[in-house]
């Protein structure tokens, strides 16, 4: 199973203070042991909402909306996305986080991501040989 682990933003964060010398390293040796155990397919830092838009959508409107975005708990600071075999080995990993917030509350979550199957019958076999083409594509143009 995949799954997305979430660095939920706070106030430091949303506010562009960089982590620590001591916090890189730490989280370096994390994800390096992520790696090791095969479990990391990807993760990022992200910049605080002040850089980011989001588009709001109503019908057939689409609306932009500058950031940065007020209820900071709602917010992501990064993410992670692991394969795992299960939710509990998820949350084991993540309970050996380094304190990505020092000095503040901080909180991950752990979103299971959805696989074909559990679309159910709408996901049909033309809808799933589209979507093996564009994971294929999306490979080949990394590779590049």
């Amino acid at each position: 199973m995949k799954v997305m682990v979430i660095v939920k933003a706070t106030k430091n964060s949303e506010a562009g203070l960089m982590p620590s010398e001591k916090l890189l390293t730490e989280m370096g040796k994390y994800n390096e042991e992520l790696v090791n155990a095969g479990l990391m397919l990807a993760g990022d830092g992200l910049h605080p909402s002040a850089k980011g838009k989001r588009i709001r959508f109503s019908g057939s409107q689409r609306a932009v909306v500058d950031g940065p975005f007020s209820e900071t708990k709602e917010l992501i600071a990064g993410f992670w996305i692991w394969q795992v075999r299960s939710m509990e080995e998820a949350v084991e990993w993540a309970r050996r986080c380094p304190d990505p917030m020092p000095g503040e509350e901080a909180e991950l979550e752990i979103r299971p991501i959805f696989e074909a199957d559990d679309f159910g019958k709408e996901f049909t076999p033309e809808l799933r040989a589209r979507e093996e083409r564009l994971r294929a594509e999306i490979e080949r143009q990394q590779k590049a």
